[in-house]
Parts: structure tokens; sequence; C-alpha cells
């Protein structure tokens, strides 16, 4: 037998040396090889391409022949003119951008807008409000148009109330109408004034005292209640009302008012004269709580703007004295209220009047009448006390005669 031709290399391929047509041994290549005949090859449906004829690949020499269909609405391509799938893809994920159509502003509405920028910087927000629904035309997406109508009347600044006048803040005040002091269950402060601590208690003691007892009538009036800050004080010590020289002191500050007391006279002075020396504090502490209380209820600044608006130096000290005399009687009605568990009797009182006498204008150094004489401190101390009513404190409209 004749040797076979060796193979040669890719024999197997379709249309190689070993491969023999249909027309050459007469079979098909399945029958030749035994198997059952494959069904041609279709080409995926494009997606929303169903009413489309698919094309049918024909098998030749390889798998496919070179009308393979190209695939559509993938991306391994781009998509036909006509494909439906493309165009419904543009339509959510890209859509044409509506065009923007620019409104023609007037030139008087223009001129409007100014207007009302210029008047803003002057006139606060009321011309803002009556312009503001004239611009709802230019805002993107409003949120809807301000309540707010315009008027044709002039913009306005008025305020909505007008202020008290200093003479009706010092001479109509609330705290007149309010009420007697409850009576307050206050004894002495048991600390005597043997050292700085002991007279930082006693003042301590008697704050919390005036405290409870001016509270309810000063918030009864309508004015806030704040306790005042204590501050003792060495002599010659800068404090929040200055450099102290061995005074008794209430000021105005940003604590909400503070009274500032010397302690190292008292010291000095008590061994010697121990009821003198009591009498001193209780009575000099209320004057200046007094002074507190005019200035929670505005009649403090009020006193000041009137003293500062005085026709004339006398008139200026005029002021003064109804202001201090008022304080005192704040004092003493405290004390009126307290009589009962704070007593003043005996040698203690003694020296309470004495006190009384000697505070007069008249005794002091310079002699200047600020405070009043002592008969006028006398008679609204002794008018404070008998009544415990802020009511019969009202000095600001009293006679000349009773605030000399």
């Amino acid at each position: 037998m004749a040797d076979k031709p060796v193979p040669k290399p890719g024999h197997f391929l379709p249309g190689g040396d070993g491969h023999q047509s249909t027309a050459e041994t007469g079979t098909t290549d399945s029958e030749s090889r035994g198997t059952v005949p494959v069904a041609p090859l279709a080409a995926p449906t494009p997606r929303l391409g169903g009413d489309r004829e698919p094309v049918q690949p024909q098998l030749s020499g390889s798998r496919l022949d070179s009308r393979r269909t190209t695939l559509s609405g993938t991306r391994f391509g781009p998509p036909a003119a006509d494909d439906r799938a493309a165009a419904a893809y543009r339509e959510v994920f890209h859509p044409e951008p509506i065009p923007f159509m620019p409104k023609k502003r007037s030139k008087g509405l223009v001129a409007l807008i100014v207007v009302a920028v210029l008047l803003v910087v002057g006139g606060g927000v009321t011309f803002v409000l009556k312009v503001l629904p004239k611009f709802d035309d230019y805002v993107a997406n409003p949120m809807g148009t301000p309540s707010v109508k315009s008027s044709d009347g002039p913009a306005t600044t008025d305020p909505a109330a007008k202020g008290t006048p200093d003479a009706d803040i010092v001479g109509k005040n609330a705290i007149y109408t309010a009420g007697k002091l409850a009576v307050a269950k206050c004894q002495e402060p048991a600390f005597r004034p043997t050292s700085e601590e002991n007279v930082r208690s006693y003042y301590q003691a008697l704050t919390a005292c005036m405290d409870k007892a001016w509270e309810p009538i000063v918030t009864k009036a309508g004015f806030t209640f704040r306790s005042p800050r204590l501050i003792v004080f060495d002599d010659g010590e800068e404090t929040a009302c200055g450099v102290q020289q061995d005074l008794a002191l209430y000021c105005q500050d940003d604590q909400g008012g503070s009274v500032t007391m010397p302690w190292q006279k008292i010291v000095e002075n008590y061994p010697k004269h121990k009821a003198e020396t009591r009498a001193e504090m209780a009575q000099t502490f209320s004057f200046v709580y007094g002074v507190h209380v005019q200035n929670l209820t505005g009649m403090a600044e009020a006193a000041d703007n009137l003293a500062d608006t005085a026709a004339n130096k006398a008139a200026e000290l005029e002021v003064h004295r109804r202001a201090a005399l008022q304080a005192s009687c704040f004092g003493a009605a405290f004390f009126g209220a307290a009589k009962a568990s704070f007593p003043l009797r005996g040698e203690l009182l003694t020296q309470w009047n004495d006190l009384v006498k000697r505070s007069g204008d008249e005794n002091s150094k310079d002699k200047t009448r600020d405070h009043g004489s002592a008969k006028s401190v006398a008679l609204w101390m002794n008018q404070g006390f008998a009544t415990t009513n802020p009511g019969a404190c009202n000095t600001f409209v009293a006679a000349s005669a009773k605030v000399s």
C-alpha cells in the first residue's frame, strides 16, 4: 500500500489541505462526521426592535459568513438613526434643554428697584415689604407672595409706643401703688463687726433679708428684680464705683447694681461705740439698698436725667435731695416691716435717732445741700417706718419745703 501523504499544518481548518468540499466527496460535513445537522444561528433581537426581521446568518466555510448581523442599541457601535431604544434612552436621560427666554423689565420697574435700594438704607424694612410683591415675577420658584399689602401712604419710622418722660418715671412710678411691704421676719445679723469677714457676713445677711422683703413689691410693680452685688472694700481701693474713701456708695454697672461698703473704720469704732456702730451699719446699708430699689424701678436714672437738665444749680440740688430722701424713706420702710423681729429700741434706738439728726446737710463738712436737712431726713424716714409703704415715699411730688 502506498504511503499516505503527511497532513500539512492547518489541514483540519476549513479550506485546509485536509478539507474536502461537498462537491468532491458528495457528502456534507455533518454526514461525513456522522452528526445531526445543526440549525442556523440567529443574531440577538435588538431591544425594542421586535418588529424588524432579523437577518439570518448563512453557514459557509467559516462558522458565520461576512453578512454577520451588527448588534444594535448596545455599546459596541453607534445606534441607528431610527433606533427606538436609543430614542427612549435620550428622552429620559438626555432631554433637550428648555431654552431660556429672559423677560424684559420695564424702565419704570428698574427705577423702582433702585429707589427701593436707596430707601432701605435710611428707611428700614417698611418700604421693602411694600416693594416685594412687585418682584414675584422675577424670583425663581417663589415660595409665595408676601401678605403685606402695599400702601399709598408715606412710609413711617415712628416708634410703636411713646417713651415715658423722666418726670413721670419718678413721680408716677408703679412702685407707689404696689402696696405695703409684707411683715419681714428678719433679725439683726448676729455677726459683730470685729473683722472684715464679719462685716461682710453682716451685710450679706442683711442683703438677703431686704431682697426677700422688696422682691414681691418690685415684681408686682412690673419690674425685674435683681439682688445687688455686695463689695466690701479697703479704704482707697478701686472698685466698680471707683476709688473708695470710707464712704458707702451705690453705683449702676454691668452687674445690675453694686453696693460698696467700707469696713476698716467700723472695726476700729466698734469696741468703743458698740450700739452706735450697729445702728450706723443698719441705717447706712438700708439707705444704699433704697438706691438699689430706685435703680430697679428706673427712678435712679430718671432722677439723674432731671438733674442734668435742671434750669440752675439750685434746681439740680433739689432733684438730688428728692432722690436721697426717697432712698432714706425706702430704707426705713423695711425696718418698719421688720420691727417685730429687728426691733429698734433702747440704746440702739437712741443711737439711731442721733444718727438721723447728724445726717443733715447742715452737719456735713462741705455743707452741700444734696441729701436733705436733718429735719427732712427725719420726716421721710419716720413716714416710711410708720407706713411700710413705698407710696408714702414719693418725694418727687412733695412740696419744696418738705425736701429742704
